[in-house]
């Protein structure tokens, strides 16, 4: 199929990408790739950003006989938890629900532990497909809960917690979205969804578009949905957790962030999805980025498309943190 040209100066960074990982994630390199991401993730000297923000390991308690599930939270030097509550992002790392950990990611959005300034909690899922749905959405909501209820010692204003993630990372906070909305969860202010992965049917023509070229191809797709639902994975009984593109009902969800690049799988699938909650009448803003490839904005930090995008994103959560109680 045709697809969308990509912007000149990332075609350049995704061919030196390319040499060193695959473009079609299969089953059997699921340990090799792991292997690979784990060197990108930021050592602890990056996370603190010499010196100026505090990072802090802890635990929280896991649910339906799950384990306790572990949460990096990274807050700003000179503001102690007793001083004052701040906003925080509870971030849902990527990998396509196969890789990754809670450092994953984490370089492209420590700026706003500074900026703002919030906290950002970080949250390490089980990782399928040892561990299939539910554990993922389940570690995820788990965090979630305890992050909100130890808010006031975490210095943390409950009523400005907003969800973050990016590819699996978005879907999985929108699943838990869905999960705080039906369930009872916890109050959320916004939910910031990276080119997020939110539909295992993979039937929209953008996830047609790339078989064997860039990041994240349809292969890729297909691998890391089966990884996660197994043999439902395309068929009727799918949660809406899992693939929240198969909500039927967008109603009262958050306010919502969602961009996407034009040469990714995930493009039409995020579309979709803002216009679904604009029609059932919520607020949806919606970047899709001419030119960009999945992960764009983390492989070429430098492409001025790339700086364009991490700024809309901070003018949106600034926005959303002014308007929040």
């Amino acid at each position: 199929m045709p697809r969308p040209r990509l912007d000149p100066e990332l075609e350049g960074v995704l061919r030196h990408v390319l040499e060193r990982v695959p473009s079609s994630l299969t089953v059997d390199l699921i340990p090799s790739v792991r292997a690979t991401a784990g060197q990108f993730a930021p050592s602890d000297s990056e996370l603190h950003r010499d010196g100026a923000i505090v990072v802090e390991e802890v635990l929280a308690t896991g649910s339906c006989g799950g384990p306790d599930v572990p949460l990096l939270v990274c807050r700003p030097r000179g503001v102690s938890a007793t001083d004052r509550a701040l906003p925080a992002v509870y971030y849902i790392h990527g990998g396509g629900m196969v890789m990754g950990n809670n450092r994953t990611g984490l370089d492209s959005v420590l700026d706003w532990v500074e900026t703002f300034p919030l906290v950002l909690v970080s949250v390490e899922y089980r990782l399928a497909p040892e561990h299939p749905h539910p554990a993922p959405i389940q570690d995820c909501f788990d965090g979630l809960e305890w992050t909100a209820s130890h808010a006031a010692e975490l210095g943390i204003d409950a009523g400005k917690i907003i969800l973050a993630g990016g590819s699996a990372g978005g879907g999985l906070a929108a699943g838990l979205a869905l999960m705080a909305r039906d369930g009872g969860g916890p109050a959320l202010a916004g939910q910031l969804l990276m080119a997020p992965m939110i539909d295992d049917r993979s039937d929209q023509p953008s996830t047609y578009e790339l078989i064997g070229e860039g990041i994240w191809d349809r292969i890729s797709n297909l691998t890391g949905w089966g990884a996660l639902l197994g043999e439902s994975h395309g068929g009727p009984d799918v949660s809406v957790y899992a693939a929240p593109a198969r909500a039927s009902d967008l109603s009262g969800l958050p306010a919502t962030y969602i961009d996407v690049g034009s040469v990714d799988t995930l493009r039409d699938e995020s579309v979709d999805f803002a216009a679904r909650i604009w029609r059932a009448g919520g607020s949806a803003e919606l970047h899709v980025w001419s030119g960009a490839f999945h992960g764009f904005d983390q492989l070429a930090s430098r492409a001025a498309v790339s700086i364009d995008c991490r700024r809309a994103r901070q003018r949106w959560l600034r926005r959303v943190l002014d308007d929040a109680v």
